[in-house]
């Protein structure tokens, strides 16, 4: 069952070495997860959840229009409907389950 959750705060890292770009993301007063940017024409890994907090992977071609979204929206919300094919997760800007 899909879940969706309202992100009350973002961070943008850019680190200076190896590690790819981030979105860290926070609702609720604690850490919902990330969105972790990987090089343009990489294979993704799957979505999933570590710490009881999500990883979902995109291409740091999507690292700008992120950005926009999270800056130019007044509220997002984490959709979380599972790891592996077949499951939509991503950002929504409405709190009901889109797409699952």
């Amino acid at each position: 069952m899909a879940t969706v959750t309202k992100i009350d705060q973002f961070e943008i890292m850019y680190s200076s070495n190896n590690f790819p770009p981030r979105i860290w993301l926070w609702g609720g007063g604690r850490p919902l997860g990330q969105l972790i940017f990987m090089p343009d024409g990489s294979t993704l890994p799957q979505d999933a959840v570590s710490n009881n907090q999500v990883n979902l992977y995109y291409h740091l071609e999507n690292l700008e229009t992120m950005i926009t979204l999270f800056r130019g929206e007044k509220t997002l919300y984490l959709l979380w409907a599972g790891s592996g094919p077949g499951f939509e997760n991503g950002i929504q800007t409405t709190p009901e389950a889109q797409g699952t």
